[in-house]
């Protein structure tokens, strides 16, 4: 995913963290468009496991989105982070 960032989790998303899930918090700018954000996020889920848990739309149109997938054997080799 180019153009998107990691970052910290807003504070209400830290409480729901399970340990059973690798979680990673990512930022998509504003110029990234719902369409081609939902593209991008089903690669992910398809390709690598990671399924879409929280979106944040921020008033300048960035979005704080929260991805998780089941720790398992099958991602242990896999570099599970998502495509930059």
């Amino acid at each position: 995913m180019s153009g998107h960032q990691r970052g910290r989790m807003p504070a209400a998303w830290e409480a729901d963290l399970s340990d059973d899930y690798e979680w990673v918090p990512l930022r998509l700018p504003p110029d990234v468009t719902r369409v081609s954000a939902s593209v991008r996020l089903s690669i992910e889920a398809e390709y690598r496991g990671w399924e879409l848990t929280r979106v944040r739309l921020y008033t300048d149109g960035s979005r704080r989105v929260l991805l998780r997938r089941r720790k398992s054997a099958v991602w242990a080799g896999v570099d599970g982070q998502p495509a930059s």
